[in-house]
């Protein structure tokens, strides 16, 4: 029997060729295109049901397209999102989100004096399930993408301490390669004049 989707399951939004978005860099003799699409305002962060922005997490939806004939590989693929200030911040792993949504008071290697006697030691916490479900769905974890193809997913940027992550902000992409294994020429896409990517058909 099939599941129904409900209103807690997180649902990956349509997306169109990256051209079609206002923050993107095409290739055209490759054939190849990138765009970004910051999940930046309550009204768009609300398809998710964790709140990324209150954990200090950016969360960017990221879209590859292929419009050549022949398939592109991302298994080497670096994305790095330089801001105004030049900090350089690469996406989270599934690692750091987990740890991140986890809480923790207490990490393993904590080390410092022991109160005494020394409490039992709860187990740890992990994401909710909620949580956990947005983790393993909405990353971009695409290694490559089919001839006249687009692939697209999350990339969690950790913005803590940046309040203007996207103002002067730039991201690179390097290491797609076509499919004779030939690295095709990094990706750059300004951030700070990011607008609204095109409304959901």
């Amino acid at each position: 029997m099939a599941l129904v989707a409900t209103a807690k399951d997180f649902v990956m939004p349509r997306a169109d060729k990256a051209t079609a978005y206002p923050a993107h860099d095409e290739h055209p003799a490759e054939h190849v295109a990138v765009a970004v699409d910051p999940y930046d305002t309550p009204e768009k962060a609300a398809i998710f049901k964790v709140n990324w922005r209150q954990n200090d997490y950016l969360p960017v939806f990221f879209v590859v397209t292929n419009d050549g004939n022949q398939p592109i590989a991302l298994t080497g693929m670096k994305v790095e999102l330089v801001t105004a200030n030049r900090s350089k911040i690469q996406p989270a792993t599934d690692d750091d989100l987990e740890r991140r949504l986890s809480h923790l008071k207490h990490r393993p290697d904590d080390t410092g004096p022991l109160p005494l006697p020394i409490p039992k030691r709860k187990p740890t916490a992990g994401p909710s399930k909620q949580a956990q479900a947005e983790i393993d769905e909405a990353p971009f974890r695409a290694l490559a993408v089919e001839p006249h193809g687009t692939h697209a997913g999350f990339l969690f940027f950790d913005i803590e301490n940046i309040s203007e992550p996207l103002a002067g902000a730039h991201l690179y992409v390097t290491g797609i390669k076509d499919n004779s294994g030939q690295e095709l020429m990094f990706f750059e896409i300004p951030l700070d004049k990011y607008v609204p990517a095109p409304a959901q058909k």
